[in-house]
């Protein structure tokens, strides 16, 4: 695209500039778009599971549902709490919500279709990542109330416990795919195992262990039930938004969902092959309409799929004491990961670079 703006006699650094926000728009909001429509699509999920029609009264089938609720936040009023600090309150949102959106400039969506294809790109989702906690710490703090400060403190150290066998995790898959690029990594997968018919590094008994403890440390770093120590309304009525209204609220919820569609991706792009259909067959890369078009279709199935896992957790399975919680992550993925990634670096050795020696 850079080129083309060339073509019309504007310099390079334009080109560029025009070109980069382009980029970002056509992600951003496609994204918050997604994030209504997902909101939707969940509620429809626990409904059904639980024998309930869900949303269905605002718009055909209540797909506006979501735009209505948008709506009503928008129209409510902000209230900052007297004794917060008024400045770190209403930044703590604006934190959240920038992070969920700037780590999808590296996600490849099809080949070639990539924001920033950077050779580091999987360093770059995990440092990103990882300063989602400030926006939780900031607004329990900011709030200057007993119960979000509690919230804040259990955020901390869950998203610390599970970013730890989440990077032994990604150490496995790094290893396997000898890249830390995220498309190459999706390449890497390209008839992996299965005489060279199944595309994906989950069809691989090395890895599939990993991408089990993936999905489930997915789920607890985003907050997601039965994680959802964080806003245990037992004890916390609501975490730490209890007390945020208004846009700054919903700006938590944003980035909340974008962070679930994010893991959803990276469950799909590091272990079950991305852009890549299931199977290593000719006719399934593009039958529909271009390759791209094609490997844009099965990511996004894939990522529906996990979506569906995470809300079909959500609607069934209970919520964990918070000493379950740290015992999961502490005691039995840590030490399950580590160990698999002495096991995967062992079979490289012994087979990969043990040959090529």
């Amino acid at each position: 695209m850079t080129a083309w703006f060339q073509t019309w006699g504007a310099t390079y650094d334009w080109s560029w500039f025009i070109a980069t926000v382009i980029g970002i728009l056509v992600i951003a909001l496609p994204l918050m778009l997604a994030v209504a429509m997902i909101i939707y699509a969940e509620r429809k999920i626990w409904a059904a599971i639980a024998l309930r029609r869900g949303p269905n009264v605002v718009g055909p089938w209540g797909v506006l549902q979501s735009f209505a609720d948008g709506l009503k936040v928008f129209l409510k009023e902000t209230i900052i709490p007297t004794s917060a600090n008024k400045g770190l309150f209403l930044i703590a949102p604006i934190i959240t919500f920038t992070v969920a959106l700037i780590v999808w400039a590296v996600v490849p969506f099809a080949p070639g279709v990539v924001l920033t294809d950077i050779n580091v790109g999987l360093l770059y989702i995990l440092a990103a990542s990882s300063l989602g906690v400030y926006g939780v710490i900031i607004a329990g703090w900011a709030s200057n109330s007993k119960y979000p400060f509690y919230s804040a403190l259990r955020a901390a150290a869950q998203m610390v416990s599970y970013e730890v066998s989440i990077g032994f995790v990604l150490i496995s898959v790094v290893l396997y795919a000898n890249t830390f690029n995220l498309s190459e990594i999706v390449l890497a997968q390209h008839g992996n195992i299965g005489f060279g018919l199944l595309n994906g590094f989950g069809f691989n008994p090395l890895l599939f262990p990993m991408a089990v403890v993936f999905l489930i440390s997915s789920m607890a770093e985003t907050f997601r039930t039965p994680f959802d120590l964080v806003e245990a309304e037992s004890e916390l009525v609501a975490g730490h938004q209890t007390e945020y209204s208004s846009m700054s609220f919903a700006l938590f919820w944003l980035g909340e969902y974008a962070n679930v569609l994010l893991m959803c991706a990276l469950n799909a792009i590091l272990f079950w092959g991305g852009w890549l259909p299931p199977i290593d067959w000719a006719p399934l890369y593009w039958f529909f309409f271009t390759p791209a078009l094609t490997g844009m279709f099965w990511l996004f199935a894939k990522m529906l799929f996990f979506f569906f896992v995470f809300g079909w957790v959500k609607a069934t399975v209970p919520r964990y004491r918070y000493d379950q919680l740290m015992r999961l992550g502490w005691k039995i993925f840590l030490p399950l990961s580590l160990t698999f990634v002495v096991i995967v670096s062992g079979w490289l050795m012994l087979t990969r670079f043990g040959a090529a020696a």
